[in-house]
């Protein structure tokens, strides 16, 4: 019966993958996706990029489908399908255990709470104020080769895979160097925060074809509210009332800060509606991954290197599918060859996506997604300083007011936070007192 159920697993996943090729390879030779309209062709290559990641979508979904329906996992046999079968969709062990024997949870204090959120906030604000001035280089400058030929470099997945797969490589390094405990979530879950992770990536880099940079940071300032709203429906996350109202004041501070000081940019890119497009797919698949994580380490009580290594490894077999099928890589490695400038700055991306993504998820697990989201929207108006420094933005009592609402916020976040963990701290000590008399 086994054997059999293997079987049709193998040619449910090769049947499938072979379907989707061909309409992916007649969907990329249509005159439309040859030659789409300027303004609108990020949902050409968006459609795109959806059809190569379907390639693995489609036969996961269907194999997952058919080992509910049989309870394949409990028939299975011991054979290297049925291993594989259970370490993806399986409530398995799936990692070694290691022989050290952890010591007991110990509550941390305020000052080591504020110690390890000051070095996660540093680290997350180094990494990606670089990354974020690269980023933008990449996307809108122009390159010149050595033979004075001038190129702009268009292929957002491509960026996407270089950052995923070093990320991957050296989450994967800490993993085989560093013995982990048990890992039980099964693989499948990982799937929907790497796709989402993607295509927030990918909208990113895509916006800033329509719009300015500084455009884009103001949009991404209001994710502090989103990621609540989808918090309560995910993951039925309770907040507290204060909660809501630092986020609040933390949104309307980034706002005027960031409004002020993108008012005398005379060059700025005209905001499209694509644009607008582009920033509200984003703010929507980053708020989904911060609290489909942050439920996942809930759940399974993962190490944060065990959910970057999985996550990578998906989103760097998705984009990688998607470029072989689209001939991004080759031309991509052309354009490295041709403009060693851009290699470089690739480079040096990746490795601040990959350091930042190293603080992100040891943040989302210490604190949860939404301490990360505020340390990020922060990280947002430090970008919008530096570039007030380097190219002399004038910054108006409103930009000051909106920077004061920003400590504001965090300041009475961290007050609140630590007075009700105090209030419950005694209460559940009061309780076992009379408990214990009694």
């Amino acid at each position: 019966m086994a054997n059999n159920s293997e079987v049709f697993i193998c040619l449910i996943v090769l049947i499938s993958i072979v379907f989707l090729y061909f309409v992916n390879r007649t969907v990329l030779n249509t005159e439309l996706v040859q030659n789409p309209p300027e303004e609108y062709s990020w949902i050409i290559h968006g459609i795109r990029n959806i059809l190569g990641y379907a390639t693995l979508f489609l036969p996961g979904y269907l194999v997952l489908r058919y080992v509910q329906k049989t309870n394949y996992i409990n028939k299975s046999g011991r054979g290297l399908i049925g291993a594989i079968i259970r370490t993806c969709f399986g409530e398995e062990d799936t990692l070694p255990v290691t022989t050290n024997v952890h010591s007991p949870h110990q509550e941390r204090t305020l000052l080591q709470d504020g110690l390890l959120l000051l070095f996660y906030f540093f680290g997350l604000q180094l990494s990606y104020l670089l990354w974020g001035v690269l980023q933008e280089k990449v996307m809108t400058q122009a390159y010149e080769s050595s033979s004075k030929d001038i190129g702009y470099f268009k292929d957002s997945q491509f960026l996407v895979f270089v950052n995923r797969i070093l990320a991957f490589l050296v989450s994967a390094c800490i993993l085989l160097c560093k013995r982990q405990p048990r890992h039980k979530c099964p693989l499948y879950k990982y799937v929907f925060c790497s796709f989402s992770n993607i295509m927030s990536s990918w909208c990113q880099y895509e916006a800033l074809k329509y719009v300015s940079f500084p455009h884009q940071v103001l949009a991404k300032a209001s994710k502090t509210i989103p990621v609540m709203i989808m918090g309560r429906f995910m993951s039925k996350t309770k907040y507290e009332y204060y909660e809501y109202v630092t986020a609040v004041i933390l949104s309307l501070g980034m706002l005027l800060f960031m409004v002020d000081t993108g008012n005398d940019r005379s060059n700025s890119t005209v905001t499209t509606f694509s644009g607008v497009i582009l920033l509200c797919s984003y703010i929507a698949f980053d708020s989904f991954t911060a609290n489909w994580q942050g439920s996942l380490f809930k759940t399974y009580e993962m190490k944060p290197i065990q959910m970057m290594c999985f996550v990578n490894f998906f989103s760097s077999i998705f984009t990688a599918v998607s470029l072989l099928q689209q001939g991004g890589f080759l031309q991509s490695l052309n354009f490295m060859i041709k403009f060693p400038s851009f290699t470089l700055d690739v480079i040096v991306l990746s490795l601040c996506s990959t350091c930042g993504q190293l603080f992100i998820y040891n943040t989302v697990s210490t604190f949860g997604p939404l301490v990360f989201v505020i340390i990020s929207t922060i990280r947002q108006g430090f970008s919008v300083l530096l570039s007030c420094i380097i190219y002399h933005h004038h910054v108006s009592i409103f930009g000051a007011i909106g920077l004061l609402l920003v400590f504001l916020s965090i300041f009475l976040r961290t007050y609140c936070g630590y007075r009700i963990k105090s209030q419950k701290q005694l209460h559940q000590s009061t309780v076992k007192i009379k408990n214990d008399d009694n």
